[in-house]
């Protein structure tokens, strides 16, 4: 039962994000009034249409792509599927060899287990105990059979972000097309699909302010690419289904509001973050931070710890009113250890033992502060009743 009397502090930010206010302010309206369906000739289709395509307008511009390479979909897992999906199918009497990250979304892993079931070879990134990307181990694996390269811009999990202008460039120089998944970066960190060599990436409105089922897939001019719903032919003929105006509104304010504010939220968030991983460091024993200490997210800190399981911690950071996770949220209910820590070399144990903390727009310094506080203690205790190691702290 929920004590609604305990102060909620919401740390997971990475999973999903509130609505901004200014956001739902955009929306209403095509909730209310502009309601037209966007593919309709009269004057409420009309109207619709032409909030569609400024939103359209707003996210192209922010990854310096044009409009008609923004496909509009329901979400990032979608927009993964599409990309690898379309892309193998449309692309297979070039090849049949794919190559992804091991720490890819499990959207994308499973995606790829799934093609690989159709007759695709997939591939597996060597990396490095980071998660970083080993860019000698992508060049030896090329070869003439590769349609597709696949790594993920920042890692949900913990928060690396990943040498995608030089994957791309690599991609590039061998006719190769090159995708990747920004749905935690997009909004937080710059991104220019031009000078990345980006080919297709994944973004996602409810990870940045925005409402839930809204999401995209920039598709670069001349990427051969099959849809993979069909029907009355939206979305330049790859996404088939009558377009959700008001959630794309949402979306495109959300990005217009990141667009403005990225640069002075990105530095607060770096400092809090930091106060975090120090604070959390030097208090705990046995403490240890996950990912690249500053190749990371702004937003993003993720550790483990040693004789103790990540659910008991978030159970009892959530009694005390604290919201955090164990790993993606997509995953996290299966009480599996984390394929992100695994293929890091973690043992599994040790991956049981994992939290991440992702910070946000309104997230402030008492906030973290608590935290540090709850969190030693929740340790502490939790360590007393170990059935792993007793007594060592």
């Amino acid at each position: 039962m929920v004590n609604k009397e305990i102060k909620r502090i919401y740390l997971d930010y990475a999973a999903t994000t509130p609505v901004d206010p200014r956001v739902f302010r955009a929306m209403k309206p095509y909730f209310l009034n502009e309601f037209g369906n966007s593919a309709s000739l009269h004057t409420f289709g009309q109207n619709a249409k032409e909030a569609l395509e400024n939103s359209r307008e707003i996210i192209a511009k922010t990854l310096k792509a044009t409009s008609n390479e923004i496909i509009f979909n329901s979400s990032a897992t979608e927009s993964n599927n599409l990309a690898l999906k379309g892309v193998a199918f449309a692309n297979k009497n070039r090849g049949n060899h794919i190559i992804i990250s091991p720490i890819e979304h499990n959207c994308v892993i499973n995606t790829a287990k799934w093609l690989k079931k159709q007759g695709f070879e997939i591939e597996k990134l060597d990396i490095d105990k980071y998660g970083i990307v080993n860019l000698d181990s992508l060049k030896k694996m090329i070869k003439d059979e590769t349609i597709l390269v696949s790594v993920i811009h920042a890692n949900n999990e913990i928060g690396t972000i990943e040498p995608i202008g030089e994957i791309g460039e690599i991609c590039r120089k061998r006719n190769i097309y090159f995708h990747t998944d920004a749905a935690q970066s997009f909004g937080k960190i710059p991104i220019d699909v031009k000078k990345m060599n980006i080919d297709l990436l994944t973004a996602s409105s409810h990870k940045m302010y925005g409402p839930k089922g809204a999401a995209c897939l920039f598709v670069r001019k001349g990427v051969k690419i099959e849809p993979l719903l069909h029907g009355g032919g939206h979305e330049f003929g790859l996404r088939s289904s009558t377009v959700n105006v008001p959630a794309i509104v949402g979306f495109a304010k959300a990005v217009e509001i990141c667009n403005k504010e990225m640069e002075k939220e990105s530095q607060k968030l770096i400092k809090l973050r930091d106060r975090l991983i120090k604070g959390v460091l030097n208090k705990i024993s046995g403490s240890h931070l996950n990912g690249h200490p500053k190749k990371r997210l702004p937003n993003n800190a993720n550790f483990w710890f040693e004789f103790v399981e990540g659910e008991s911690i978030v159970m009892h950071l959530d009694s005390y009113g604290i919201a955090a996770s164990t790993a993606s949220a997509c995953s996290s209910p299966k009480l599996e250890p984390s394929h992100v820590l695994l293929a890091i070399g973690f043992k599994p144990q040790e991956a049981h033992g994992s939290l991440r903390v992702s910070l946000g727009r309104w997230t402030k310094k008492e906030d973290i502060d608590y935290l540090i506080e709850t969190l030693a203690n929740v340790i502490k205790n939790l360590r007393k009743i170990s059935p792993f190691k007793k007594n060592v702290y």
